[in-house]
């Protein structure tokens, strides 16, 4: 196949006299001695079988693997790790959350580089595992090629056929307030998910699959066809021929992932009103690629960025609709006069060219830049006294009464805490709700705040009420959740002082959050102030000391 000349560094466990162990131990696992000459591909699968995302990845890795055969290359796959965000809401699981990414790159880095693969195709679908994965390509720098695993089908239910997670955690709340009976609600819960694949609204998940696409590290569409479809299968083949292409041209990861290219990934996450989480992940990733990305990046670019798809959960469409109007390719082609067009991806077109071949097939679900749902991108980043670094909110998903709110402070420090205020009906219409001490460092873990949000949006309390915190929030929340509060209070942040009762000033527009305390009286607050610090062990414990905050992207210090 021409690869016998080739710089292979899997050169290093096969030739040579003192590489006969090496030799053997290979034969021992069925490589024979002409392979020896072949590119050896990774192949990082992310399969398992608690998560729907995850439990149909096996058959892509298959298909993954019979195209670096064709190819002429040698097909090694190994596992790692993957939590389900959606299992994790509202108890100490989603703790484990956001460590899992940095374990997820860390654990390929050991493997690739342990064994000296000549390339890798990266298998995953879900929240923190996308990430993990393009950290550690761009950390390796090697040819590297990502095949996301597909959305699943929008549940059907009585008159509605678009039924996602985002839907369904809503009506918790209105069970609480005795909107609903529990038997209802189980039996929207059994039509919800009703294939395998990531949950089809544009949470974190199908956020980070399309980001992938968008940054050039998968083939086009691949964001956003269906774990069910048969093209996902195709396009798995073709990415197992394509990694080869890429080890014989000498494409690495970050000949891919340029500054330009994430701008142009920052763009589409905005045009379609994807998850906060992607802001964090972006940076992340940015930093192992030598990108330098901040909060102000995502602002700047939100403000010249219209929001023209509404999937839910900040409107009426699921990943469906969106891959029925032409998918990623689509929305960039709407979006062409304002991205970088000769980045190269690992389709080996520029993506002026992709763009060409792009169709827009449904233009009631991507409106033209002429006539957005929004002038501005999906999220801004606020700042004030209250976040002095930054925090963000998914604009798109609040009501227009609530993007400017005034109301006293009720100050949690978790959750949980905050959960049990709210069912006891302490919480009234005009608060707002401080969760603090629930950053990469105070979880620590970051959780997502997810479970309370749905609760209050559920009890009908979205429309007065507002919830602003230093942790995270689901790719699935909408209403007015402002999160990401940086510095978090485990840093000393100005929310580690808010006391109940002091009045809090958001106001989206203007890009403001505020605690409406004079500067002399928060400085004596700071001066009285001692952390709270939840005991842990074990893998928390290690990350509480290495986190950082999250406008720094949650990386850990080296």
């Amino acid at each position: 196949m021409g690869y016998i000349m080739l710089n292979l560094r899997s050169k290093e466990l096969t030739e040579g006299v003192e590489r006969v162990v090496s030799r053997s131990l290979l034969r021992a696992v069925g490589i024979t001695d002409d392979e020896f000459e072949k590119p050896f591909i990774a192949v990082v699968n992310s399969w398992n079988e608690i998560i729907p995302g995850h439990k149909h990845l096996l058959s892509i890795s298959q298909a993954v693997k019979q195209g670096i055969h064709e190819a002429g290359g040698v097909a090694f796959e190994f596992n790692t790790i993957a939590v389900c965000d959606g299992m994790l809401q509202g108890h100490s699981g989603m703790k484990y959350s956001l460590p899992s990414r940095d374990l997820i790159a860390d654990s390929i880095e050991i493997v690739v580089e342990a064994h000296r693969f000549d390339g890798l195709v990266l298998i995953a679908s879900c929240d923190k595992i996308i990430p993990g994965m393009l950290m550690a390509s761009a950390r390796l720098n090697l040819p590297a090629i990502m095949v996301t695993g597909g959305p699943m089908l929008p549940g059907k239910f009585g008159d509605s056929n678009n039924l996602t997670l985002s839907d369904l955690r809503t009506f918790i709340g209105a069970v609480v307030s005795n909107r609903m009976s529990y038997e209802e609600l189980e039996e929207v819960g059994k039509a919800t998910c009703p294939s395998v694949g990531s949950c089809s609204m544009m949470g974190t998940a199908n956020t980070m699959s399309v980001i992938a696409e968008a940054l050039g590290m998968t083939l086009p569409t691949c964001g956003t066809v269906h774990a069910v479809d048969k093209r996902k299968h195709l396009l798995a083949k073709e990415s197992g021929r394509a990694i080869l292409r890429l080890v014989r041209e000498g494409g690495n990861a970050r000949d891919i992932m340029i500054r330009e290219a994430f701008e142009n990934a920052i763009r589409v996450l905005l045009a379609l009103g994807g998850s906060l989480n992607a802001v964090m992940h972006l940076i992340a990733i940015a930093n192992e690629a030598d990108v330098k990305l901040s909060f102000s990046d995502f602002d700047e670019l939100s403000r010249d960025t219209p929001w023209i798809a509404a999937i839910k959960p900040a409107g009426p469409y699921t990943l469906k609709d969106l891959d029925e109007a032409g998918g990623v390719p689509a929305v960039m082609k709407i979006l062409k006069s304002k991205l970088n067009l000769e980045v190269a991806t690992v389709s080996g077109k520029r993506l002026r060219d992709i763009i060409l071949e792009a169709k827009i097939m449904r233009k009631d679900v991507l409106r033209a830049l002429e006539n957005p749902y929004h002038s501005e991108g999906g999220i801004a980043v606020l700042r004030g006294n209250l976040a002095p670094e930054g925090a963000l909110v998914r604009q798109v998903a609040v009501s227009p009464n609530m993007l400017r709110h005034k109301g006293p402070a009720r100050v949690f420090n978790s959750e949980e805490e905050a959960i049990e205020s709210l069912l006891r009906g302490d919480i009234k219409e005009g608060d707002v709700v401080i969760v603090r001490y629930e950053g990469p460092k105070g979880g620590p873990g970051m959780r997502e705040m997810h479970q309370l949000a749905s609760i209050l949006i559920g009890m009908g309390l979205s429309q007065s009420t507002a919830i602003v915190t230093d942790g995270r929030v689901s790719g699935s929340t909408k209403g007015p959740v402002i999160a990401y509060v940086s510095p978090e209070a485990a840093e000393g942040g100005p929310i580690a002082v808010v006391r109940d009762g002091d009045i809090i000033e958001i106001d989206i527009p203007e890009r403001e959050l505020n605690v409406l305390v004079d500067e002399d009286t928060l400085k004596e607050r700071l001066k009285e102030w001692k952390p709270v610090e939840k005991s842990v062990k074990g893998v928390l414990a290690r990350y509480r000391k290495l986190a950082t905050s999250a406008n720094n992207g949650a990386v850990l210090l080296e």
